[in-house]
């Protein structure tokens, strides 16, 4: 278990058992696991920050319930923190998953019918029978099939479903094609891909993959680490990133990038990383 605040399952009040023999004055908890139920729900500091962002479908697992606030953390990277409680619900598992930039849940078995939400790549959903090519959710909507990939299903590339992402909005702690930011694009296009991800840059530049020496040539899917900033590389001259100076994400060239963030005085690259493919 992480000393990071960020993965430590505890807010003074309750504590996931894992942290049994560790802190004292806590009710330990396993855990209620919820789904979101929002199309997109925040995921917050205890002061009510943003932090990430989970979409519809995805599990969180509840330790507590206080003012309205769910406590716990994201199960896909144990990120910590305090969800608005009416964003969650206790749903079965999903069976799909959107595996385009975005979709639309219908009211009924035609896609003339009133739309009720928008939902992100990433998003999962259950599918329980199927009308010609809509797909009913266990909720009693319906979602087109062709926008779905079975749950099991894990893409190759990441950069690829970054390139599908372009020209999403900008949005500091973003982790939905509906805004995003340059972690939670990374973070997106990895899981998506079966590698694990951590939510935040400095926790992807210790994590993620191995160092690459500054003169070894540049390879498709290597990250560019500078503080508090990440990028994918597209191919030896080019990257993609969500990034606060286009407000999307968007493809650059390299060097250009890099000699545009030093003379904002943001510093120079840090790092940079390469995740061996797998297989």
């Amino acid at each position: 278990m992480t000393n990071d605040p960020r993965q430590w399952p505890a807010n003074g009040r309750v504590a996931h058992v894992s942290l049994q023999g560790r802190l004292t004055d806590v009710t330990f908890s396993e855990g209620q696991l919820f789904r979101v139920q929002d199309c997109v729900a925040d995921l917050m500091s205890s002061k009510g920050r943003r932090e990430r962002q989970l979409v519809s479908g995805e599990a969180f697992l509840v330790l507590e319930t206080h003012d309205d606030l769910a406590f716990g953390f994201a199960m896909r990277d144990c990120y910590v923190g305090y969800m608005h409680a009416d964003t969650l619900a206790d749903q079965a598992e999903p069976t799909h998953r959107v595996a385009v930039r975005a979709t639309h849940l219908f009211e009924q078995a035609d896609i003339k019918s009133q739309d009720i939400c928008s939902l992100s790549f990433g998003s999962l959903v259950r599918i329980v029978a199927q009308t010609g090519r809509l797909g009913q959710t266990h909720d009693g909507y319906f979602v087109p099939m062709v926008h779905l990939q079975p749950i099991d299903y894990q893409s190759t590339d990441p950069v690829a479903i970054a390139e599908s992402l372009t020209g999403t909005p900008y949005l500091w702690g973003g982790n939905s094609s509906f805004g995003i930011d340059c972690s939670g694009l990374v973070q997106t296009c990895h899981l998506a891909c079966g590698i694990a991800c951590p939510g935040d840059s400095d926790q992807q530049a210790d994590r993620l993959g191995e160092p690459v020496a500054p003169d070894q040539p540049v390879a498709r899917g290597d990250l560019f680490f500078w503080k508090g900033h990440v990028a994918m590389a597209v191919d030896s001259t080019h990257l993609i990133h969500a990034n606060a100076f286009q407000m999307a994400v968007a493809t650059e060239n390299i060097g250009q990038t890099i000699d545009r963030v030093r003379a904002r005085g943001e510093g120079d690259v840090i790092i940079r990383r390469r995740i061996k493919p797998r297989g």
